[in-house]
Order: structure tokens, then sequence, then C-alpha cells
């Protein structure tokens, strides 16, 4: 058995290394290493895929979160409602702009903004609504822009995990997430579902006025080179991080299929044991695992997780502190206890690998794994 990697970067490279190396050898060639022929080509070509008007790309999905939020005009003071429940970057980017974030809890099924918590911290001063969709699905989008557009907020879909999922509405029609909200946002980390080799990044939006505000904030406020219109940053994605995208691009829905299929297997393996509740589907999001996160119900996790790493399994948490109990974000008006489910999740998740390169002798082998500890 191949060694198991939560994510298997190395074997992934080795099926597509012609199509990646003549790629990067291509752009050493013209040495183009900004903004150059390659970056404008992957920006059309992901455009295409999520049938969005304007992909501006950028440094990495943090800097699209900020930018994003820059481009709408919030003031210092502005709220803006997200989840307590996700990665550091959705609300380090609220504060680092002087916003006020308001952290709300999710649902115990999906992980994702809860409806009803949402509704209730909606505020005079509520300017936009950040729902993250975690872990490979979406979020409630077709509530959150009712909510949204009954109390004119702006919706940035948080998108750093779920990129090539498909959201469904009652009406049967489909949009790709990033593409609903008034702007979207991804990363292209390498551990991504569509990830680079290194940081990078990208906006998503059908709005002509706010993708020229935000092509100018993205490279220093430029709309001619050397007048600055805007107050912006340095945030660009490379030639060479771009050109290799540009090849992922082209297998990110087998990427997909994949990992779908390895969701699959864990959840025959898992199927039954109360102490193991296995990823929840959405009816309105088919979900393209960027983790794969069991909610472990009476063991310990973290006996688990030190059961799976005696075996050479790789595991993690995602996430073992919400961010209304981070030291750096502790606020007087949340303490602990009042976002129950945010709390209690994470005390019990744990992911387990989850990529394109998985086999069924190493899904076999790390369900049995856990299957041996949660009798």
């Amino acid at each position: 058995m191949r060694p198991i990697r939560m994510v298997d970067l190395k074997t992934q490279y080795e099926k597509i290394k012609p199509e990646v190396d003549a790629a990067i050898h291509e752009v050493i060639d013209t040495t183009s290493f900004i903004n150059g022929p390659a970056v404008q080509r992957f920006q059309k070509n992901l455009e295409l895929y999520l049938g969005v008007k304007h992909v501006i790309p950028c440094a990495n999905g943090t800097d699209a979160l900020q930018v994003s939020m820059m481009a709408l005009d919030l003031k210092p003071g502005d709220e803006v409602i997200t989840v307590s429940f996700t990665f550091v970057a959705t609300v380090e980017v609220i504060a680092l702009l002087k916003l006020t974030p308001i952290l709300v809890d999710v649902e115990p099924g999906t992980f994702n903004m809860d409806i009803d918590a949402l509704k209730k911290a909606i505020t005079p001063k509520t300017k936009a609504i950040v729902p993250v969709h975690l872990f490979g699905q979406c979020a409630n989008m077709e509530t959150i822009m009712e909510i949204a557009r009954e109390h004119n907020l702006y919706v940035i879909e948080d998108n750093c995990q779920a990129i090539g999922s498909d959201y469904t509405f009652s009406d049967g029609s489909k949009r790709k997430s990033g593409t609903i909200g008034h702007i979207g946002t991804t990363s292209f980390f390498p551990s991504k579902n569509l990830g680079c080799y290194g940081d990078g990044g990208a906006i998503f939006t059908d709005d002509d006025a706010l993708a020229t505000r935000l092509r100018f904030i993205v490279n220093h406020g430029m709309s001619v080179r050397y007048y600055h219109d805007e107050i912006g940053v340095n945030s660009r994605l490379d030639s060479i991080q771009a050109a290799l995208l540009d090849v992922k691009l082209k297998h990110l829905d087998e990427y997909a299929a994949a990992r779908r299929k390895a969701a699959d297997g864990y959840d025959r393996a898992f199927a039954g044991n109360p102490k193991l509740q296995t990823p929840v589907r959405s009816p309105f999001s088919n979900h393209v695992f960027h983790q794969y996160t069991l909610v472990t119900k009476d063991i310990n996790r973290d006996k688990l997780l030190d059961h799976l790493q005696a075996k050479n399994i790789p595991c993690a948490v995602y996430y073992p502190v919400p961010m209304h109990l981070q030291k750096a974000y502790l606020d007087p008006r949340y303490k602990e206890g009042d976002l129950p489910v945010t709390e209690q999740l994470s005390r019990t998740v744990i992911s387990l690998p989850m990529h394109t390169e998985l086999d069924e002798e190493q899904i076999a082998f790390i369900a049995g794994a856990v299957l041996e500890f949660a009798r």
C-alpha cells in the first residue's frame, strides 16, 4: 500500500506532469512572470467554467476576502455577519478593516450558516453577510440572498473550500458556488480542490462596476500605470501559478468525482455506526469534499487522533477553537456556551485523508482503523 497522505499532491502531479511542466516552461521561456498571457488565459477559462462575467485573480484567498470588502466601501464599525466555525481568514479581514464581525452558529449536519441565527443577528448596522461554504458544499444561498435583498445587504461568498460545487435553486436552475452572491472569493492554496504550487486566489462577480473597482484595488488602486484612483493593495496571481492552475482546471470535475467516490467509500464503511456521524449532503448543493469530516459521539476524539496517528494515518481537526473563543477575537458580546453547535463541533470533529488519489485499499485501511477505535 502506498503511504497515506492527508493530501497527496505528489501523486496528483505525477499524473499530469507533462502538462504542468510544459505550462511552467512556457512562462519561463516568455519571461512574462507578472500579469502575463498565462494569467489572462486562466482568468478567461475560469470565467467560462464558472459561468461568471468577471474573474479577478489575486495573491491568495485572504486577500480575495479583504479586497472584496474594500470594494464595497464598508466603513469602520459596520457589521459583517459570518460564522464562528471557519478558518481565521474569514474573520481576520473583517477585523483588519476595522469592521465589526458578528459571529453566528452553524447547522449541526452541514456545518454551514444557521439561517435562524443569521436572521436574529441582523441589526441596523449590518452591511454584509459572508457565508462560508465549509468543507465542500454550499450554504443555503437561495435563502441567504432573499434575506440580503430584504435588508439591502451585500453577500460575499467564502468559496475557498467548495470551488466546482453546484447549487440548485428551488426552480431547478443551477449556479456554481461563488457566483451567487454579489461577490465570490476563493483560494488556490496547494491543498485546495483547485490548488496551485504556492499561493493564489481569485474574486468573482457579475457586476461590471464592482469588477472594475476590484481590478483597481488588487493593483495598487491603479487604472492607468502610476495613476492611483483607489487606495489599493499589491495582490497578484503570478503567471507560473496561473499556468499550472489552467492545467488543473481542465481536471477539476474529474477531481471532484474522485473525491466523491472516496467519500462514498468512507460512508459505506461507517454506515450504521452510532458513534460516527458521516457528512450530511445538502439537498440543494452537491459536495466536492475538500474535507471528509466525521462528528464523533460518545468517544474521545483526541484519543482517536492519537490512535490513527500511531498507525501512520494523517488526520486533522478543522477547527479546534471557534473564532469567538480565540484569544485574538475575544469580544464581551460572546462567551463560552453562546454558540453551542459550533462549540460542540470543535470538540468532536475529525477530518480523515481526502484527496483525488485515495484508492480502495487506503480507504479500507483508514476506515478499519477508525472502526477499531469506535467499537
